[in-house]
């Protein structure tokens, strides 16, 4: 399926090293900035306090979340689970260390707002927890980035793979630095946008380096730069229809999705957005740059000698 057709194939390498320029300053200022100011990590990684309250109707998210910030715990996740009359609030350890008075606070608050709120159950998460979540959600990320090395090496050709992993990681590393620029939020559920960016982006480059191989086997004449112009112009109505859709749904979690969606939807915008770049000036140029060419795709067929069989 295609929206349009582009006839005269885009020199999107004649200006690659520009971009690739902008790429590498991007990358270092994400960089900078994760080491300069770090990750405004949530209550999963750096342990809280869990409260669990219930409701004899449908819960006020947005109220509940209003009386919370108010007493002075910004950006404290609160959301339903289970049925709409259960909210559970994570809060950050206290300073004093008496999560008792700090629930009893909370909870005082919230029976303010509605006298027929009652407290479940409160769990104090401890450091400990969240160094293993973080331990484990570094561990997920190694482990899919081996994958997809190990998966483009067999399926292509180790200067693919190495190309599609460096211009993931420059996705990976862009949306941490946003996340470390605005200190927004870092949770799970961003976590999770992270590494669904990792797969999405390598999708997008193995269309293109798909594209780029079987160019190599039907257009002998062109020079490899024509080639990979020639496959990312012709996967450009696909790009528009997959990650135009994609993005439309993003978009309806972003707006409509509430504040338990709201990190997770910027976390994969920015994805999207930098995936597609990438894939195009990041991982096509660095495998031009790596001197892939048609011998690397195809292996070449050996000329038949004309004594076999001949009769002495």
């Amino acid at each position: 399926m295609e929206l349009f057709r582009i006839k005269k194939d885009i020199p999107f390498m004649r200006n690659a090293l520009i971009f690739n320029v902008i790429s590498a300053l991007t990358f270092v200022a994400a960089v900078f900035f994760l080491l300069h100011k770090g990750l405004h990590f949530s209550v999963e990684f750096t342990g809280g306090t869990v409260m669990e309250v219930t409701y004899p109707k449908p819960a006020n998210v947005d109220a509940i979340r209003n009386t919370v910030d108010s007493l002075g715990y910004t950006d404290t996740p609160v959301q339903t689970f289970g049925k709409a009359q259960d909210v559970v609030i994570r809060l950050p350890l206290p300073k004093d260390g008496n999560f008792t008075q700090q629930t009893d606070k909370v909870l005082q608050a919230l029976k303010t707002q509605d006298p027929e709120v009652k407290l479940q159950r409160t769990e104090l998460v401890g450091a400990q927890v969240g160094d293993e979540l973080a331990h484990d959600g570094l561990m997920a990320l190694l482990m899919v980035i081996a994958g997809v090395v190990i998966y483009l090496a067999i399926r292509f050709e180790w200067k693919f793979a190495v190309a599609a992993i460096i211009a993931n990681l420059h996705d990976v590393v862009i949306i941490l630095g946003f996340f470390a620029f605005f200190q927004w939020e870092f949770n799970l559920s961003v976590l999770a946008a992270v590494l669904a960016v990792l797969g999405y982006s390598v999708n997008e480059s193995v269309v293109i380096f798909d594209r780029i191989r079987e160019n190599f086997r039907k257009q002998r004449k062109m020079s490899v730069t024509e080639v990979i112009d020639n496959a990312i112009t012709s996967t450009i109505s696909r790009t528009v229809i997959t990650h135009g859709c994609t993005q439309m749904m993003v978009l309806s979690m972003l707006f409509i999705g509430g504040p338990t969606l709201h990190y997770f939807a910027i976390a994969l915008t920015i994805g999207i957005c930098f995936g597609i770049y990438s894939s195009v000036f990041v991982a096509a140029a660095i495998a031009m740059w790596l001197g892939v060419k048609r011998e690397d795709l195809i292996k070449p067929v050996k000329e038949k000698d004309d004594t076999d069989g001949a009769v002495v």
